[in-house]
């Protein structure tokens, strides 16, 4: 089982790059990025895919990765300390490592949506493999894996032997693509001719892994969805930025009177209205589902300005702060989103809070919600924490990107 031969072959070029001290420091800790910025010289400018080779201040070797010179994060460490060698065995490696870790998931038959390989959280920067049945998605951020495509996931097709495998990649590189390697394109097997049918804890979704978001379905919640939806029996529930319905099915799923969903993008409402109907017509659920496209904040504000009720809100937006100044305003979004949410609920609701931005601390953003909640003149019971699932492991600071919270909402005596 081969991948399509217009992926290109690995180099044997070898490029030194010196780096200065603070990133040496950094690579030593395990962070996998180095930043243009601390590069002081390199041997040749050299191509994606080419290896790069590490040098610290006394000339010795610190870490080896993938060149990328057209990108911000020039290279992508492969792996710091001793000397090694990057080849198929050196990927066979990196691939068991990350199955073994989702042994649990991968045995699971009421789930066969999962995350495979998590990019720099599995040692392998930059590229991501989700599994929706019998497809593969491979998504990269960085071209530099294009020649390298076929060792990496020569084990991984070995032990999953999937119909079809398609490439995705980050809108920052789609342009910088060969023609035959589009973003959509199908590596291996026939293109879909249709959206991919997986389960999520029992539950039926289907994913566009062609022209969907990411990889055409948000893996990471899976856990929080069906903690929220043990708490929706006999509720009416608001899922706010419903996204494809996820949490909208894993609350009916579990026998909330009502749910009602609201998102931006009218593709996504529509996914939700499916995957509603999809579920319903398995297992035979009786749940109210109503939907409305529209701006959450607006949509928020014009539920509390009718006064509206519900028993549960899920608020799951996207992430607020994609570089560091736009921090403040991501955290002044989060505590306007609580403070509506509170107004949706009153006492003795349930709120569901996530938070995707990695710039925003884990400690940070439950503060966030604790003050607004304290400022309101309430407190949060039964409160759980979250973060991230077995297939979304955690290697370095960056990496933690998911933090949440389920909890009862009282009012303050």
């Amino acid at each position: 089982m081969q991948l399509t031969a217009s992926l290109p072959g690995p180099s044997d070029e070898r490029v030194a790059v010196h780096v200065r001290k603070a990133a040496i420091r950094e690579i030593r800790s395990g962070h996998p990025w180095i930043w243009d910025g601390s590069i002081e010289r390199q041997s040749k400018p050299g191509e994606p895919g080419d290896l790069a080779v590490i040098f610290d201040d006394k000339r010795d070797f610190a870490a080896i990765g993938l060149l990328d010179p057209g990108s911000p994060i020039t290279v992508r460490v492969l792996h710091q300390g001793k000397p090694r060698t990057i080849d198929d065995a050196f990927f066979a490696e990196r691939v068991l490592e990350a199955v073994a870790r989702r042994q649990p998931l991968i045995d699971d038959p009421d789930t066969t949506g999962y995350r495979l390989l998590h990019g720099e959280n599995d040692r392998l920067p930059g590229l991501v493999v989700d599994r929706y049945a019998d497809s593969l998605v491979v998504r990269i951020d960085t071209i530099a894996w294009l020649p390298h495509l076929r060792s990496v996931m020569a084990p991984v097709l070995e032990l999953t032997e999937p119909d079809r495998v398609v490439l995705r990649a980050s809108r920052r590189i789609s342009g910088a693509l060969p023609a035959e390697l589009h973003d959509g394109a199908t590596l291996l097997g026939d293109p879909p001719d249709a959206p991919i049918a997986f389960r999520e804890n029992g539950l039926m979704f289907e994913a566009d892994i062609e022209r969907g978001q990411k990889t055409g379905h948000f893996l990471d919640q899976r856990a929080n969805r069906l903690l929220v939806g043990e708490r929706c029996r006999d509720a009416d529930v608001l899922d706010m930025f419903c996204n494809t319905g996820g949490f909208s099915v894993h609350a009916a799923a579990g026998g909330a009177r009502s749910v009602h969903s609201v998102d931006l993008s009218p593709h996504a409402v529509d996914a939700t209205r499916h995957h509603m109907e999809l579920n319903r017509a398995e297992l035979g659920f009786e749940t109210e589902h109503t939907f409305a496209v529209a701006d959450a904040f607006d949509a928020l504000e014009g539920l509390v300005d009718r006064r509206a009720r519900f028993d549960v809100v899920v608020v799951d937006p996207p992430s607020f702060a994609p570089n560091a100044a736009s921090v403040p305003g991501a955290r002044r979004a989060y505590r306007r989103l609580t403070a509506l949410a509170i107004q949706l609920l009153g006492s003795g609701g349930t709120l569901f809070q996530a938070s995707c931005s990695s710039r925003i601390e884990a400690l940070d953003f439950h503060d966030l919600i604790a003050d607004e909640l304290d400022m309101a003149g309430f407190k949060a019971t039964d409160e759980v924490r979250t973060a991230h699932t077995i297939d979304h492991p955690i290697a370095f600071a960056e990496g933690a990107y998911l933090k949440a919270t389920l909890a009862d909402i009282t009012r303050r005596r």
